[in-house]
């Protein structure tokens, strides 16, 4: 699909390299650009010695909305002299609903761009994932450090694993693939006809030709690494812009606890992802 309104997620605590590059992205692609500034206040301090902090508090809460409206302003000011369309809005919650929040403006954009610096702030950076991915039903792109986002890539690995979460994210990922050379990338397939067939990966490759896409089916041994490790190693070798998979094909709780494909290619991807669920 075409995109039209992109979603720049950014915080507070963080330089404004971010949403230069949402900007760029938006310039390249005549996109318009809808910058969202996060702040998550505090929560009140309660029990016997709330009485005692809830000035510090109240203080501390009224310096983090100044400076959330000081950004504002400058964004709003470094992005009218770019010659893009955009916006730009501000978010001051409590931690707990803040995914539903961000989820709701993600829902007004065709696809939401988390940068670098969002780590920065790794409880914002978790809440917007959450809430891009799981309260908007839109694809985000989450931008390694050093990577710059695109959505014009000329290579495009798709972690395919036969799951609904991968069909949705190659499905939302076909336009941009017809002009890439795309690399259909599957670590330790196993030929099973309720699963992956008996040719892992054909499926989704003839599904993505009929589209008129270059594929190509890589079925990779991970010889016991992790298979975060393997695609990261396959971007390199491949050259890859982008990579495209489904997130949290498991519960995000399962994941977290337990660790899973997509809670490491958060941490440690090398190129930028773009991931739905």
């Amino acid at each position: 699909m075409s995109y039209k309104t992109i979603l720049s997620v950014t915080g507070i605590h963080q330089s404004d390299d971010d949403l230069r590059a949402a900007a760029e992205l938006c310039g390249s692609t005549g996109a318009h650009l809808s910058a969202l500034i996060v702040a998550l206040s505090a929560p009140p301090p309660i029990g016997e010695y709330a009485a005692t902090v809830s000035v510090s508090w109240l203080e501390e809460r009224n310096r983090e909305i100044a400076k959330l409206e000081q950004q504002a302003e400058d964004a709003k000011a470094m992005l009218a002299q770019t010659g893009i369309s955009f916006d730009v809005d501000t978010i001051y919650t409590e931690m707990a609903w803040s995914d539903d929040e961000i989820g709701e403006r993600a829902s007004y954009a065709d696809i939401a761009v988390l940068g670098p610096g969002l780590k920065l702030d790794p409880e914002l950076r978790a809440r917007a994932i959450d809430g891009c991915l799981f309260k908007s039903a839109r694809p985000v792109v989450i931008v390694p450090k050093g990577g710059t986002p695109t959505l014009s890539p000329k290579t495009i690995i798709l972690a395919w694993d036969s799951r609904l979460e991968a069909a949705r994210a190659a499905r939302e990922a076909v336009d941009m693939m017809k002009h890439a050379e795309v690399h259909v990338t599957l670590v330790d397939p196993q030929a099973s006809s309720a699963r992956n067939g008996e040719e892992p990966g054909a499926d989704v490759a003839a599904y993505l030709t009929r589209h008129g896409i270059a594929v190509t089916v890589d079925r990779l041994a991970s010889g016991g690494r992790p298979a975060a490790e393997v695609l990261n190693q396959h971007a390199l070798d491949v050259s890859a812009d982008l990579l495209v998979m489904g997130g949290y094909s498991h519960s995000r709780l399962r994941e977290r606890l337990f660790g899973g494909v997509t809670k490491a290619m958060l941490e440690s991807s090398i190129v930028p992802v773009l991931m739905t669920h």
